[in-house]
């Protein structure tokens, strides 16, 4: 009897190894981009106005995951989920970040207003930190494009203010550039005189807290508010998740996913590249 010759073998071991290493490519594409999301960068949208004018609903965002250090929600799916926060490192106030709400499965952003240890007072819709009034500046009012995924929306007693131009319509906003001490400028909206939360406090930040607030100020349930209000009240800083750095991408909402044609007729491309401080465009 002949010896089988072995000439067949690597024909026969090709197919076991060909599908091993298309394996190992997905699962090194997938650890890649669990590190990526957890350690570097996550992109993020706006589904609210509460951000307005700084954010627009439909911004896509980038946010920086290592300024604050990295806590379990860092990681997508909370995985590892441990308690506390490593590295851990203060946000600056004016700093725009993503966040965890404390009671709800959900992702929100906002910007730092007080810092452990900060006192935070509003007195008849001006910020006063440390006992100190923030400088407000009034702006030309601000007009924000009516689009089908932002319409033209006023806090009551405000009512609605529009203008059109260029064909376009416009919603219309009282507008301030508040500029933190030693931080920040950045343009605010108040649509309301005497709103809810245009006079509160002062209240003092505890260790390990934050105060955030969003630069909507009559359309924000932020720090101002309790959890059982709707708010979320001083946000742990464990519970930061990344400092907004970057908008990617804009969308009007006009877009539909079946035409891709229309991503780019709804693409709002003066909004790409914005950062978080400043004037209002």
């Amino acid at each position: 009897m002949r010896a089988r010759s072995s000439r067949s073998r690597p024909a026969e071991d090709k197919k076991p190894e060909s599908a091993w290493s298309l394996a190992r490519f997905f699962l090194t594409l997938v650890v890649l981009t669990w590190a990526l999301r957890s350690f570097l960068v996550q992109p993020f949208n706006i589904p609210s106005g509460s951000m307005l004018p700084t954010l627009y609903i439909g911004d896509y965002l980038i946010a920086a995951k290592w300024p604050y250090g990295y806590s379990r929600y860092s990681f997508p799916m909370r995985f590892p989920s441990f308690e506390g926060r490593i590295l851990a490192d203060l946000p600056k106030r004016g700093d725009v970040v993503v966040f965890h709400h404390p009671d709800e499965n959900a992702d929100l952003i906002k910007r730092v207003i007080g810092l452990p240890g900060d006192s935070v007072a509003i007195s008849n819709g001006r910020l006063i930190l440390n006992e100190k009034p923030v400088t407000r500046q009034k702006l030309p009012p601000v007009k924000v494009p009516v689009t089908p995924n932002s319409p033209c929306q006023a806090v009551p007693p405000a009512v609605q203010a529009m203008s059109a131009g260029s064909g376009r319509a416009f919603c219309v906003y009282p507008a301030y550039l508040e500029s933190l001490p030693g931080g920040p400028s950045y343009t605010v909206l108040d649509q309301v005189e005497h709103g809810p939360a245009d006079n509160f406090g002062p209240v003092r930040v505890p260790a390990g807290r934050v105060f955030l607030m969003g630069d909507n100020r009559d359309d924000s349930l932020d720090s101002r508010f309790s959890a059982a209000e709707g708010g979320i009240g001083m946000v742990p800083m464990d519970d930061l998740i990344g400092r907004a750095l970057v908008t990617f991408w804009s969308t009007d909402g006009s877009a539909s996913y079946w035409k891709p044609w229309t991503w780019f007729t709804a693409l709002r491309a003066s909004r790409i590249g914005n950062g978080y401080t400043g004037e209002a465009e």
